[in-house]
């Protein structure tokens, strides 16, 4: 197990952080990091798209959300919002939200680029500023869930805002990935960490201040956050790393791909 290292020295590490830290540091971190992420994950993710993770599921593949002709759709933890624009182009009304003014900003550029605009609203996921039973479905990969200490309270936060019977579905960093080296090669086949260390991944400065936090739930944890605030799960992806995809994403690689899963994408719905 990793120890935290004091707090006077900048570096990673495994540590407790509170919430109003996890969104600072979520915020600033977006901000500041929006230039580089859109220049190196940008051409993957595309101007007008919707792809729930590194291993390349497309939502007009997998259907997910089911019919979104005519829905009213929010997708939480936006980013450049290229799953919105799509969405938009199925006939769906979107609404597309960030924490950052960074990535947000992206947005507007691939709305100038794709000609395709859709709303954008820049707040938190655990105070959305829409009124209750306003959605048909609520969506996001890789958005907001990993970035926020009380997960659970953002579950219970979706359901204020969908309508019955309406649908979350959201993907994540698979579990399980948290037991290895965060590392695409041949290194992140060693498991150093408990699956069952819940504390975040930190990256903090010289001060101890958090400028990075992931958080680092089960899946067992998953679920019983989406039952607790109500939900149905009604399935459970792992998507498999698909043959002829060489691409490396930060720690998703063909070499861990292909034993064990990267991504854990989780369907749902709130009884009518």
């Amino acid at each position: 197990m990793i120890e935290a290292q004091p707090s006077s020295l900048a570096g990673t590490l495994r540590r407790v952080v509170t919430d109003a830290e996890s969104r600072v540091a979520s915020r600033h971190w977006w901000d500041l990091d929006a230039d580089d992420y859109q220049e190196e994950h940008g051409p993957f993710l595309g101007d007008v798209d919707f792809v729930w993770c590194p291993e390349g599921v497309r939502e007009a593949d997998a259907h997910l959300l089911g019919e979104v002709r005519g829905k009213r759709i929010l997708e939480l933890g936006a980013g450049a919002a290229a799953g919105a624009r799509w969405l938009d182009g199925q006939g769906a009304d979107v609404v597309a939200l960030d924490l950052s003014a960074g990535m947000l900003r992206h947005a507007r550029e691939a709305a100038t680029r794709s000609g395709v605009d859709v709303p954008l609203v820049q707040a938190d996921a655990l105070a959305l500023p829409f009124a209750t039973s306003s959605f048909d479905v609520v969506c996001t990969a890789f958005g907001a869930i990993p970035f926020v200490a009380d997960s659970g309270a953002v579950m219970k936060e979706v359901a204020r805002v969908l309508k019955p019977g309406g649908r979350w579905v959201f993907s994540l960093t698979h579990p399980m990935r948290w037991i290895f080296l965060d590392e695409p090669g041949e290194d992140g086949l060693l498991a150093v960490h408990p699956y069952f260390d819940r504390r975040p991944y930190v990256e903090q400065d010289a001060d101890g201040v958090p400028s990075y936090v992931e958080q680092h739930r089960t899946l067992g944890d998953r679920i019983r956050e989406l039952v607790g605030a109500g939900f149905v799960l009604t399935d459970l992806i792992e998507p498999e790393w698909p043959e002829g995809h060489d691409q490396i994403w930060g720690q998703w690689s063909p070499l861990r791909g292909k034993l064990f899963p990267g991504t854990a994408i989780f369907v749902s719905y709130l009884p009518a």
